[in-house]
């Protein structure tokens, strides 16, 4: 066991600078690009106060960034070759390892040891931050260079992987959004209103949180915005009880009915697969019997709908579609029939792709698990 302190040197600050136009020589890097697992949306072409680019701030080969301040505390950022020329930010601190594998001590950066760690350094004021020197004390595991060359080696390529299943993912994802944007169009069917499709909608609510009565115990499935981030809504942590579903306007949404964010992050969407209720700013959505809620899951994404939406929006505290807005919106809805054909097209591939987020999610828990066996 050593410190970070003894197995790195520099521990110093970046450049502040303007990132200025693309012109394919010099990247620069902000805290703002670093993000869990790399860095691929550098800003171009950086231009020094004085007018000159100072090779004190460039990047080499070793070199691991750490962000310093705000939300971003703790992430870090180790330099790959393929960067090419590199430049770094004043928000993040760059730390060049010697006599160790940069991969190797690079991947404890990223266990739960690390984490907790950073929780409690950052927690010292209301602004979260780490100097050069609280980071310069994390202690880190050691061993010979031969056989941190040899873990390095398998994480790496387990990290690969990782980012490999992500791009399979990510073109999956573009494929059904084209597929969708192809088939659903203003000749797609006739055009109704959305307040045709559905039988009952609306907003949830949420009961106050001050009252104990409202969520101890509770077993009603409260809905939150993290919970939308799959096609089929099948688990969720938050409940409330039913005291709490009565004193607030939240109500209970039947089973495969459209759960559809209109507030802060619009455009949110799940189908769930079991009765829930939901905070405000989240819609409940009950399709008629003429409407297979496949379909409707699938229109409400395309970019036909969005952009509809993107036209009723309001603007606020918090940027709002509301339902009575939504309701005249112009929609080209083909007979029942032609709804399941399309939407059993589209669920094919999405299932394809939930097969293959899960395929990612076993990756990332090996690789964790891996991470807490080597660095206790």
């Amino acid at each position: 066991m050593a410190t970070f302190g003894d197995i790195a040197k520099g521990f110093d600050y970046g450049m502040n600078a303007a990132a200025k136009s693309f012109d394919g020589n010099n990247k620069y890097i902000r805290i703002t690009d670093i993000d869990e697992v790399s860095s691929q949306y550098l800003y171009d072409d950086v231009v020094s106060p004085d007018g000159e680019l100072e090779d004190r701030y460039l990047v080499k080969e070793n070199d691991i960034l750490l962000a310093r301040t705000g939300a971003s505390t703790g992430k870090s950022y180790l330099y790959r070759n393929s960067d090419g020329k590199l430049y770094f930010a004043g928000f993040l601190i760059r730390a060049n390892i010697y006599k160790h594998n940069s991969y190797f001590v690079f991947s404890q950066l990223h266990t739960l040891r690390y984490k907790k760690w950073i929780s409690v350094m950052s927690a010292r004021s209301g602004q979260p931050g780490i100097n050069s020197q609280e980071y310069a004390s994390f202690p880190v595991y050691t061993t010979s260079l031969q056989e941190e060359d040899k873990i390095a080696t398998f994480l790496k390529l387990l990290d690969e992987r990782i980012i490999t299943q992500n791009k399979i993912i990510e073109k999956l994802q573009s494929l059904i959004k084209g597929l969708i944007d192809d088939i659903i169009t203003l000749k797609c069917g006739q055009l109704v209103a959305f307040e045709t499709l559905y039988s009952k909608a609306g907003e949830g609510g949420t009961p106050t949180t001050s009252n104990t009565e409202f969520y101890d115990n509770g077993s009603i499935p409260f809905i939150k915005i993290d919970d939308l981030s799959n096609k089929y809504l099948s688990a969720n942590k938050d409940y409330i009880t039913e005291l709490g579903l009565k004193k607030s306007s939240a109500w209970l949404i039947p089973t495969h009915s459209i759960i559809y964010s209109n507030g802060a992050t619009i455009g949110a969407i799940s189908i769930n697969k079991y009765p829930v209720c939901t905070k405000q700013g989240i819609l409940g959505i009950v399709p008629n019997t003429n409407i297979d809620v496949e379909f409707l899951y699938y229109f409400m994404q395309s970019s036909y709908f969005q952009k509809e939406v993107e036209r009723v929006v309001t603007e606020g505290t918090m940027k709002t579609a509301y339902l009575k807005d939504i309701n005249h919106i112009k929609c080209p809805i083909p007979d029942l029939d032609r709804q399941k054909e399309i939407s059993h097209l589209l669920s094919v591939l999405s299932l394809k792709e939930d097969v293959e987020r899960q395929l990612l999610q076993k990756y990332q828990i090996q690789k964790q698990y891996l991470l807490r066996k080597m660095f206790i």
